[in-house]
């Protein structure tokens, strides 16, 4: 069974399963991070882009939580199943964030 979220003109295309697998995903990069150190062990602290990563996780996992998940930020349109297994935390199809990259 394929689940279509119908947002605007598109759907996304993820079964429930795909989006069960995605969602384990995300959570497993949070847990990851929220790890203690080993006793004994000052933590380590995360870099600037490892902050960035945990906040696109989050709001990725919001967005599934609200059922916005797999719509791409700029144009609304679907991201792509193949885009989201690779970048489960992507907020934009492959032509907006090729048109957001720097020096384009």
């Amino acid at each position: 069974m394929v689940n279509h979220q119908t947002v605007g003109d598109g759907a996304v295309h993820l079964s429930p399963e795909d989006l069960a697998a995605l969602r384990r995903n995300l959570c497993e990069q949070l847990d990851l991070a929220r790890r203690p150190a080993a006793p004994g062990q000052a933590p380590v602290p995360l870099s600037a882009s490892a902050r960035m990563v945990l906040a696109d996780v989050r709001a990725a996992l919001q967005r599934i939580a609200e059922g916005r998940y797999g719509i791409c930020h700029l144009c609304r349109r679907p991201v792509g199943r193949d885009r989201l297994m690779v970048v489960e935390q992507a907020r934009y199809c492959a032509r907006c964030q090729h048109v957001r990259e720097p020096g384009r």
